[in-house]
């Protein structure tokens, strides 16, 4: 009896661990700068200074530029992530209470062209 309990404890511990690690919306990348996060692409993320409290400041023409990370209305955070309701409405990713997005002129995965932007106000996303 003890061992079949110890074993369903075992499968429910591995069980629990996969699922939330399908639920972490980003992948660890390589970059010239070191380890980033990545989209499901393998494209860099990064963070916008001017974005405060797990809201996004990028909105607009700048969304256009710096595409959010979305995430649906049935995405389930996994530690470290939230998800932000973004002023145009759709929902998106937010690592450690900050928004998470791409930059359209990085065109392969480990590009980091967004770096620095906006006098230092974008970030590479460091997990």
């Amino acid at each position: 009896m003890r061992k079949t309990l110890l074993f369903a404890l075992a499968a429910l511990t591995m069980t629990t661990t996969i699922s939330v690690a399908q639920n972490v919306p980003t992948k660890m990348g390589e970059s010239s700068k070191g380890k980033v996060l990545t989209d499901e692409k393998g494209m860099t993320l990064y963070v916008f200074d001017k974005d405060s409290n797990g809201k996004s400041a990028c909105n607009g023409p700048c969304a256009g530029n710096w595409p959010p990370l979305r995430a649906t209305t049935t995405s389930s955070p996994a530690d470290g992530y939230t998800v932000v309701t973004r002023d145009d409405g759709p929902k998106q990713w937010a690592y450690k209470g900050r928004p998470l997005y791409t930059w359209h002129n990085d065109k392969m995965p480990g590009d980091i062209t967004g770096d620095g932007f906006l006098n230092g106000a974008w970030h590479i996303a460091r997990p």
